[in-house]
């Protein structure tokens, strides 16, 4: 009769192998990913300078940080519309990228920051 120990390892033991393939998978994953963090709307392009501005002064975004600081700067100045949330309120450092309107849909913003962004051929 087999011992509780031989059947232990008769099952588990073969974990250790398993487990250092899965590590080594992990890190091909990783290395993937950063090498894709370049590409669609994580890749930092040349924006135009009233973009720039709003950005604080920098020549280059990606499309995620320029969406995510311009909803940081809407919740900061609370400027969505309380009664319709799909509803944004420009204040004058909106309206400069904007095209000057007065209130968009959240659903117009990533049309607005497009025009700012230099078309690369």
């Amino acid at each position: 009769m087999a011992s509780s120990s031989s059947r232990w390892r008769a099952v588990f033991g073969g974990t250790t192998t398993l487990m250092s393939a899965a590590k080594e998978k992990a890190k091909t994953t990783t290395t993937t990913t950063k090498a894709r963090s370049n590409i669609g709307i994580q890749k930092v392009v040349q924006i135009s300078p009233q973009l720039g501005k709003f950005l604080d002064g920098v020549t280059e975004s990606s499309r995620a940080h320029a969406v995510k600081k311009v909803w940081e700067h809407i919740k900061l100045h609370h400027l969505q519309n309380p009664a319709n949330r799909k509803e944004i309120f420009c204040d004058e450092k909106l309206k400069s990228i904007f095209d000057g309107k007065e209130k968009v849909q959240f659903q117009e913003i990533a049309k607005f920051l497009s025009n700012h962004f230099v078309k690369s051929s």
